[in-house]
């Protein structure tokens, strides 16, 4: 039976974000065409609901449709710093308490205001827009606030930070349930990367550069052809005809990371496609990835997502049969 997504629509609701779970998971399917997920979209009375924009939405379902969610998912609504003080309008609470236990709660953007409003974020990690994310942090000091990532799986609960990072989200929970090549997939159907190198850091306002800068893309697409052995930072910047002072700059600037950050998290995703798709031992896995060592590749992939490869090679496996 395809996992159930309940997307619920409160008043003030963004019309692009409110539609993304349904793109996403809607259009997850297995190999024989299945559909993976249901996706159902609820107000809090089945009650046409006012968007922030110029029109309303109509809606097939109320609120009894989250006791059946597995996963409970909140648009952002005009709520937050710029916007009313109720962040927990009637009969949201009542809502919450609808989720069964082990379902997911996902929170676009400033919907996590009413996720941390309701206590649900205490002690917990969350990400938020870099833009309110200062305020967000005042208002809920128990959060833990992480505003230079796109989003932030906590386990049953996640955030994401902003307008598109929602698609982020949403790809990153199709991959944790039947792996890259399902989320790959959906992301070539909908034109969106399958995920988006760095964090918020790269879209925090700052100068843009003149459009006749030089850009490190096509060194980035050179090191991405050799991440199997070894590429200094003077290389890097040697290739893209910089200084190593003005490659890093350039660089982070463009991407939101250090060059060796970005190196670790591409080598990381190639480790993982072939955790995926081949048998590979994991010290070949390692070598053929740049970590050199099966150890230095447990403990990048700990300490990028968590887990070790045996575990992650096995979670994938489980999650595509």
């Amino acid at each position: 039976m395809p996992h159930r997504v309940v997307v619920l629509a409160l008043d003030g609701v963004y019309p692009f974000e409110l539609s993304i779970p349904a793109r996403i998971f809607g259009t997850a399917a297995d190999p024989d065409g299945a559909p993976l997920y249901e996706v159902m979209t609820c107000s809090l009375d089945g009650r046409p609901v006012a968007t922030s924009a110029d029109f309303a939405v109509t809606v097939r379902h109320g609120a009894e449709v989250i006791d059946t969610a597995d996963t409970l998912v909140l648009p952002p609504f005009v709520c937050g710093p710029e916007g009313p003080r109720d962040w927990l309008p009637d009969g949201i609470e009542a809502a919450l308490r609808r989720v069964r236990p082990g379902a997911r709660i996902v929170s676009i953007c400033s919907a996590a205001y009413v996720l941390a409003s309701a206590g649900l974020l205490d002690g917990r990690r969350a990400t938020m827009h870099w833009n309110d994310a200062e305020h967000f942090q005042r208002t809920f000091p128990d959060v833990v606030v992480d505003a230079g990532v796109l989003f932030v799986d906590d386990g049953e609960i996640l955030t994401s930070a902003g307008v598109a990072s929602g698609v982020d989200v949403c790809l990153h929970l199709l991959r944790r349930d039947h792996g890259s090549a399902a989320a790959n997939r959906v992301a070539r159907l909908c034109v969106v990367p399958p995920w988006r190198e760095g964090g918020q850091a790269q879209y925090i306002e700052r100068p843009v550069p003149e459009a006749s800068a030089a850009t490190t893309s096509a060194t980035r697409e050179w090191a991405l052809g050799r991440l199997g052995r070894p590429i200094s930072l003077a290389e890097l910047a040697a290739h893209a005809r910089m200084s190593v002072r003005t490659f890093s700059r350039r660089f982070r600037d463009e991407v939101g990371l250090t060059p060796g950050q970005w190196l670790i998290r591409q080598r990381v995703e190639h480790a993982r496609r072939l955790l995926e798709t081949t048998d590979l031992p994991v010290d070949r896995v390692a070598a053929e990835s740049g970590f050199g060592t099966a150890a230095s590749l447990r403990l990048h992939m700990s300490e990028t997502i968590g887990v070790s490869p045996t575990t992650y090679r096995n979670t994938f496996r489980t999650a595509a049969a």
